[in-house]
Formats: C-alpha cells, sequence, structure tokens
C-alpha cells in the first residue's frame, strides 16, 4: 500500500470502536455481482485494508474461507479480538503483494481503503490471483451527511460540511480527493474490461441520537475468462 495509517495500538482501537459495520445492501450487490459473472463455488475471498475486520466479517456467510489482509499489525490484533466466524482469519500484508497462489482467488474485495494503493501494482496482483471470471469489488463511502442531531438547534449537516470545507480541505491527500470524485479515477485504473461503477445513499442512526445518510460507491470488475 501506498500510505501507512492506523500503526499505533490506541488509533486501532478507537477505529474499532467507531468505524460503521459493513452494510448488508453493499455485500449483496457485491454478491449478486460475483454470482452473475462467475457463478459457484465461492471458496475463498481475499479482504484488502481489512482494518479491524467489519468488512472482512461480513463476507463470512458467502464462501468457505475469507482472509483479511492489513499493512497494520495493531489493525490486525484489534480484528483479532472480536469474535467471529470460525472461516475467517487475519494477516499481514500489502495489496500490492498478495501472498495467493495464481488463479486461486474468487473474490478481491477492498472496503474504505482503495483510495491508499498503488492502483498498478494492485491490479497486477489481483489479476494473477483471481480465478478466470472471479472479481474485484472496491466500495467506499464519503462523510456522513448529518441528518439530525438529538436536540441540535443548528443544521447538523451544515456544520459537518464547515468542518470539512474550512478546517479540513488544506490538510486533504491524494486519496482523501478520490473518495470525494466517488472513485473515478479509480475506476480508471481498473484494468478489467468488464466493470461497473454503482452509487447509491444509506440510512442509518447511532443509538437514535444521530440520524445521518451515506452516499456510497462501489466498483465492480470481473477478470476476462
Amino acid at each position: 500500500m501506498a500510505w501507512r495509517l492506523f500503526e499505533e495500538k490506541d488509533h486501532a482501537a478507537m477505529y474499532q470502536k467507531y468505524r460503521l459495520s459493513s452494510y448488508d445492501q453493499v455485500h449483496n450487490l457485491i454478491f449478486n455481482y460475483l454470482e452473475k459473472k462467475k457463478g459457484k463455488p465461492f471458496t475463498l475471498a481475499v479482504d484488502i485494508g481489512c482494518g479491524s475486520g467489519q468488512s472482512t466479517r461480513g463476507l463470512a456467510s458467502y464462501f468457505d474461507k475469507v482472509v483479511g489482509i492489513d499493512v497494520s499489525e495493531a489493525q490486525i490484533e484489534e480484528a483479532k479480538k472480536v469474535d467471529g466466524p470460525d472461516n475467517v482469519s487475519y494477516r499481514l500484508g500489502l495489496a500490492e503483494e498478495l501472498e495467493f497462489e495464481d488463479g486461486s482467488v474468487d473474490l478481491v474485495t477492498a472496503g474504505i481503503a482503495a483510495h491508499w494503493f498503488d492502483m498498478e501494482k494492485f491490479m497486477k496482483e489481483a489479476e494473477r490471483v483471481l480465478k478466470p471470471k472471479g472479481c474485484v469489488a472496491l466500495y467506499c463511502h464519503k462523510p456522513p451527511c448529518l441528518l439530525g442531531y438529538d436536540n441540535c438547534p443548528e443544521d447538523p449537516a451544515q456544520i459537518v460540511k464547515e468542518i470539512f470545507v474550512q478546517i479540513l480541505e488544506p490538510y486533504e491527500t491524494k486519496g482523501h480527493k478520490m473518495v470525494w470524485t466517488e472513485y473515478k479515477e479509480i475506476f480508471d485504473a481498473i484494468t478489467f474490461p468488464d466493470k461497473e461503477r454503482f452509487i447509491n445513499a444509506l440510512g442509518g442512526s447511532s443509538e437514535t441520537i444521530v440520524e445521518f445518510s451515506l452516499k456510497y460507491f462501489c466498483l465492480l470488475a470481473s477478470k476476462p475468462e
């Protein structure tokens, strides 16, 4: 990966506590695409940039085996602390150096992580490890749009917008800018000709105190046969 984040234990623990869980709607989209393009059996899925494992565990019911990979040892340790399905495991690794045999993987995913990859190297590795018609799924979402916060008298959405535009924008990296453009640059970097880009919105809440919506985007591509 081109960037190394969440290296410290306290940072990784905070990420585990506050990161949103993966949405079933996103996983259903990915699974339906894989079923249409490749078909069963689904033996192995590899979740890159898995962090503390939320996205990895969400894949467990679809595959015989799911492996979560992250460059951060602290993140991997956080993932291992969470009780999960027996068919899920975690290991240290890079998106650009996947330690899997050629043609052995059904699905390569990355949730809220692909904007840190060296996409040219990543795609070469994805093409190598995927089975014929195996799929790549790269998804992310923009920062939440707050719809309501308890009894807040001001518009929370406007407050969040001002924070990002006035305070945080000067510190944005190239990776962050890819998120704002909904992975357009990453989509263009996918070398498989059979590819699609989905954009949708999801709603949610946090203990009924915060209501928000998320605009997520998912890039799907299938390796040629």
